[in-house]
This record gives structure tokens, C-alpha cells and sequence, in this order.
């Protein structure tokens, strides 16, 4: 085994190498040279998980693949994909009675997976998926419960794990005359979250919401949690370049949520490190003692704004402070170690409210989660930003 994984990582490094400056492929590679298979992403150590952040990843290298080829990439992701799904689609160890959105992310890369292979299972997956999403609870103004286990919330974050594969499932498989609703109901979730988690003093959005107010992390007038976590809302971003494309024009709440995303990107540039460019952990605290750039979020925050300039969402004006942020981006964070593998440093790896651990949400609670590289919530919006910049003139 390990002679083959140093014959598989000398194919790839000879890939690097032949790569020039296409950065998309350079970094798919170097993660394929660290993690010899899907499994590991994410710490996992070649565990099966079906979750978020190999899901993310992989929809990323996908995306590359179906941009450049080479077969090493696709049976990468249909390994990890084809190992943990059955012949039915039913998916490991996965329970529709947690009503995740978490486990809703990782069918995103499904569809083109599907198209690719051909796998009916796959095709079985996404409606085991869909009828998650048909009884998932909610707000009492129609928005998601980011989980089973936080009743009455809505975090930011949820609204990626959810909405872009709601947005493409009804857009290919729901029956017409449901299609309609359906998307009314997707704008509606970006809406109710917005309305709950905004922030009137600093303009941005709050990392979560409950509705209430019961929890110990919540205000107990407005049931928002204490800051406007950069990931978050970086979550928040990504999720509505990936799903308005979707979304026919006309759907009640469309124009709406563009205006939000518009709002936000008007808003972001007072939050960047004057230095670097770049955003902050705790995005609303902007140079206090203890905060720090961080990789993802930016990584997020870029992606959106170069595709939504692309798509027309956000004003074409932008686009020379798009490019000079994709270069910020690589410059602050992008490091291409001595083996020639390319690096997304200073990630945090995780963050969230209340739970097993009690989370805070404070300003301190934040600034000491762990940082690591490589973190797959940074590495797929990079691959993406890349191939924004690849696909562009220069």
C-alpha cells in the first residue's frame, strides 16, 4: 500500500509541476498528494463520514475536472461517493430523523456526479435527500432549523448546506407544477434568516438566530447571538451565487436576496484589514486584540463576489477590486511548501453555538478555536475563486 501511495504521489507531483500558474489543479493535486483518498479529508484518517466538508471539497475538484479532465480526479470523488452510498442510495450511518442541514451539503456534488457516472444510486441519494428537506422543521415564519438538535434556530452557515441542493433538485427532478413554490419557499429561508440575524449598527449579519429566545448564547430581546462570525456570512454569500442561477426571474423574494448580497459586498470593504485586504475571524471587530485574518472566510467572501459579478448580482464595477482581491487572497494566505504542494494556511477549523461544549459565541470564544491549513471549508472556495479567475480574460 504505501509503495503504491508513492508511485500515485510522484504522478501527481509530476502533475504540479507541468502546471504552471493554473491554480485550480494545483491545489486539487496537492490535496490529493496529502490524502490519499476522500476519507482522510477534514482529519477523518480514512474513515467513512457522511458530512459537509468532504462533500464541499470534492464538489470543488469535480468543478475543476469537468473544467480541464484528467480521470485521476473524477475517480477520486466517485470512490469516496460509491463507498459510501449502498446500491439502494441509501448513505452510511446517515439519519434522516437528525434533520441536518449539514447532511444535505455533500448531495450537491451528486448531480454532476451522477451525469459523470451514470450510477442510478446516485440518482436514489438525492431523493433520499429531498425528502429530508420536505418534513424538515422550521421557524415559524418557514425557515429551515439548521439542525434537530437546535430547534428554533436558523444559523447562517445552514443556509449553504441546504439551499443550493434544494435549488438544483427542484430546478431537475421536482414536478413541475410544484417548482413554482418550491423556489418562493428557497428565497423565503434567505429572507427570514436575514431579517433575524441582522445587525442595523454594523450592517452585517449575525452568525445565527433563535427564535426563542431561550438560549444561553441568544439576546434575549432580539434571540441573535454576540457577532457576525466571518465564516458565516462568507456561508451566507456563497450560498446565494450558488443558488439564484436557479431561480427564475420573477420568483417572489429574488430581487431581495439580491439586494442583500448587494448590501453586504457594499458594506465588507470597511471590514478588511487595511493591510492585507483581507477579512477577520470576527468579522464585526476589525483590529482588536486577539482577532486575526482568516483564510476561509476570505476564500468565501472572494469566490462570491468574482461569481457574482460574472452572473450580474453584484455591479460590474467591482471587478478590478474583485481581481486585486483574488491576488490579496493568494498573497496573504497561499504558501507552496518545499515539496512543492500548495498550501491554504491560518483556516479555523471549526466554530459553532451551544451544543456539547457549550459554545459561546463571545468574541473570545471565537479568537481560540483551533487553526490549522488545508481546512476543506477554505480549500473548495479557493479551487472556486481560481477557476473564476481562470475562466475570466485576462
Amino acid at each position: 500500500m504505501m509503495k503504491r501511495l508513492f508511485v500515485i504521489s510522484l504522478a501527481l507531483a509530476a502533475c504540479l509541476s507541468s502546471l504552471g500558474q493554473n491554480l485550480s489543479q494545483r491545489v486539487v493535486y496537492s490535496e490529493m498528494a496529502r490524502l490519499p483518498k476522500a476519507s482522510y479529508i477534514d482529519g477523518l484518517e480514512g474513515k467513512l463520514k457522511w458530512n459537509y466538508t468532504p462533500g464541499l471539497e470534492m464538489k470543488s475538484f469535480l468543478d475543476v475536472y469537468q473544467k480541464y479532465g484528467d480521470e485521476k480526479i473524477l475517480a477520486y470523488v466517485d470512490e469516496w461517493y460509491d463507498d459510501i452510498i449502498d446500491s439502494t442510495g441509501a448513505i452510511y450511518k446517515y439519519k434522516k430523523s437528525n434533520f441536518s442541514t449539514d447532511h444535505i451539503c455533500a448531495g450537491k456534488t451528486l448531480f454532476l456526479l451522477y451525469d459523470l457516472t451514470g450510477k442510478e444510486k446516485y440518482r436514489k441519494t438525492m431523493d433520499i435527500l429531498r425528502d429530508q428537506l420536505k418534513d424538515q422543521p422550521r421557524t415559524t415564519e418557514g425557515g429551515f432549523y439548521h439542525k434537530q438538535v437546535y430547534p428554533h434556530q436558523m444559523w447562517l452557515d445552514g443556509l449553504y448546506m441546504a439551499q443550493p441542493f434544494y435549488a438544483e433538485y427542484v430546478s431537475r427532478y421536482e414536478p413541475q407544477e410544484n417548482r413554482a413554490k418550491c423556489y418562493e419557499d428557497i428565497m423565503n429561508n434567505f429572507l427570514v434568516v436575514a431579517k433575524h440575524t441582522y445587525d442595523p449598527k454594523t450592517k452585517l449579519y449575525r452568525h445565527a438566530w433563535d427564535e426563542s429566545k431561550g438560549m444561553f448564547w441568544a439576546d434575549k430581546a432580539t434571540g441573535q447571538s454576540q457577532h457576525a462570525w466571518g465564516r458565516a456570512l462568507g456561508w451566507y454569500c456563497m450560498a446565494i451565487v450558488d443558488v439564484l442561477p436557479f431561480i427564475p426571474d420573477g420568483t417572489p423574494g429574488k430581487k431581495d436576496v439580491v439586494k442583500i448580497l448587494r448590501g453586504i459586498y457594499k458594506v465588507l470593504p470597511k471590514y478588511a484589514d487595511p493591510q492585507s485586504g483581507m477579512w477577520y475571524q470576527v468579522l464585526d471587530q476589525p483590529g482588536r486584540e486577539g482577532n486575526y485574518t482568516e483564510a476561509t472566510c476570505s476564500a468565501m467572501f472572494t469566490y462570491a463576489l468574482l461569481k457574482g459579478i460574472r452572473l450580474g448580482y453584484l455591479p460590474k464595477r467591482y471587478e478590478k477590486n474583485a481581481r486585486k482581491t483574488y491576488e490579496n487572497l493568494l498573497k496573504e494566505f497561499v504558501k507552496v511548501g518545499d515539496d512543492g504542494l500548495v498550501n491554504l494556511v491560518r483556516c479555523c477549523a471549526v466554530a459553532g453555538l451551544g451544543g456539547s461544549n457549550n459554545r459561546s459565541g463571545d468574541y473570545n470564544y471565537y479568537i481560540n478555536e483551533k487553526i490549522v491549513d488545508n481546512d476543506p471549508k477554505g480549500i473548495g472556495p479557493l479551487i472556486w475563486s481560481a477557476l473564476e479567475m481562470e475562466g475570466r480574460k485576462k
